[in-house]
C-alpha cells in the first residue's frame, strides 16, 4: 500500500486469496473480543490457528510480493477462514510492500455523496510470550507458529473521492480536516522524541460521544489517523459496518466546526475531561449519537502471563 501524506493506493491483489474469501462468506465462525495492556486489540478463538512461514525481505519499491510470500498467505488464509469468514467474506485483499506482515483487505461504501473506506489489517507478526513456536524463524524468513489470537487493525476512513484510471482502481484520496497533529519534541541527543497530539485528540473525540460516566477504556471509537476522524469498528462484520458508519458520518458533522479549536487547546495542553471547550461541546452532542455504545461492557482480567487484558462485550 503506496501511501502518499493523503492517499492510501492499494498494490497487487491476489485472484485466489480473493476467491477464497468470497467463497467463504457463508461460514459462521466465533471468537471473542479483546485488548491487550498496549491498547492493541486482538479477536480470540476456540481453538489455534496456525501461521505458516514467510519471507521477511521485500524491496518497499516492488508493487508486487514475491511467489514464496502469496503462497504462505493463501496457506494462511484457509487457516484464518473458518474462523474470520464472518467478518472477512465481503472484503478484497490487497498487498502492502511496506507492511509484508500485515495483509490489507478493504470495502469501499458511499452514504449520500461521501465515501468512506473499511480497511482490515490483519497483524501476523509472532509474539513470543503470546503464541506457541513450531518452527524458528531464520534471518530470511518468520516462525511458524500457532495461536487463539489475531490482531489487527479495523477502521473506516473518511474519503475525499477514488481515484480511478481506465476503470482501475488507483487510490482512496483520504479526506483530511485535521490540519496538523505534530507539536514538537522532547528531550535531547539519542533521547530526543517527537511529541505528537494524535492520542489526545482520539481521546477527546471518544469521550465526546461516549455516555457519561461509561467506562470504555481502553476502546476508543473516534481516532485521529491519517490527520483525520477515523472510527474503529469491533466485530466488522457487514452488518456491524453498516450499524456503525452512520455514526461516523454524525460524528465528522458535528466536529468538523469545533477542529481549530480542539486542536488550538490541545497544542497547550494534554486531554482533560474539566477543559472547558470539552465541556462546552459535551453539552452540545445530541443524545442519539453516543447510544450505540450504551450496552457495551469492559471487563479486566489476567492472562496466562500475568498482564492485564480486557475483553469487550455488548
Amino acid at each position: 500500500m503506496e501511501q502518499d501524506s493523503n492517499e492510501i493506493r492499494p498494490g497487487y491483489m491476489d485472484r485466489v486469496i480473493n476467491e477464497k474469501v468470497a467463497s467463504a462468506r457463508e461460514r459462521v465462525g466465533t471468537y471473542s473480543h479483546h485488548f491487550n495492556q498496549n491498547e492493541e486489540y486482538f479477536i480470540e478463538f476456540p481453538s489455534p490457528v496456525t501461521i505458516p512461514r514467510f519471507p521477511i525481505h521485500h524491496d518497499v519499491r516492488q508493487p508486487m510480493p514475491r511467489s514464496e510470500y502469496i503462497t504462505a498467505l493463501r496457506e494462511c488464509m484457509d487457516n484464518l477462514l473458518p474462523y474470520t469468514a464472518p467478518f472477512m467474506g465481503d472484503l478484497t485483499y490487497f498487498f502492502d510492500p511496506q507492511e509484508i506482515l500485515k495483509p490489507c483487505f478493504y470495502r469501499l461504501y458511499k452514504m449520500g455523496d461521501a465515501y468512506y473506506l473499511y480497511l482490515l489489517r490483519l497483524n501476523l507478526q509472532f509474539r513470543p510470550l503470546e503464541m506457541e513456536l513450531l518452527e524458528k524463524g531464520t534471518n530470511d524468513t518468520t516462525a511458524v507458529y500457532r495461536s487463539k489470537r489475531l490482531y489487527m487493525e479495523s477502521d473506516v476512513i473518511p474519503l475525499q473521492t477514488v481515484l480511478t484510471e481506465r476503470g482501475h482502481l488507483v487510490a482512496f484520496r483520504i479526506k483530511q480536516s485535521i490540519s496538523q497533529t505534530w507539536i514538537g519534541e522532547t528531550g535531547k541527543g539519542y533521547l530526543l522524541r517527537g511529541i505528537w497530539m494524535d492520542t489526545d485528540l482520539t481521546k477527546f473525540f471518544s469521550k465526546l460521544f461516549t455516555p457519561r460516566g461509561k467506562r470504555m477504556y481502553p476502546f476508543y471509537p473516534f481516532t485521529c489517523k491519517y490527520k483525520t476522524i477515523c472510527m474503529t469498528v469491533l466485530d466488522p462484520t457487514p452488518e456491524q459496518r453498516k450499524k456503525w458508519l452512520p455514526y461516523l458520518r454524525m460524528a465528522i458533522l458535528f466536529l468538523e466546526p469545533h477542529l481549530e479549536k480542539i486542536e488550538r487547546t490541545l497544542r497547550g495542553t494534554t486531554f482533560s475531561e474539566n477543559l472547558p471547550l470539552f465541556q462546552e461541546l459535551k453539552a452540545l452532542v445530541p443524545e442519539g449519537l453516543s447510544s450505540l455504545f450504551t450496552n457495551l461492557e469492559v471487563s479486566a482480567y489476567l492472562n496466562q502471563q500475568e498482564q492485564k487484558e480486557f475483553r469487550i462485550i455488548w
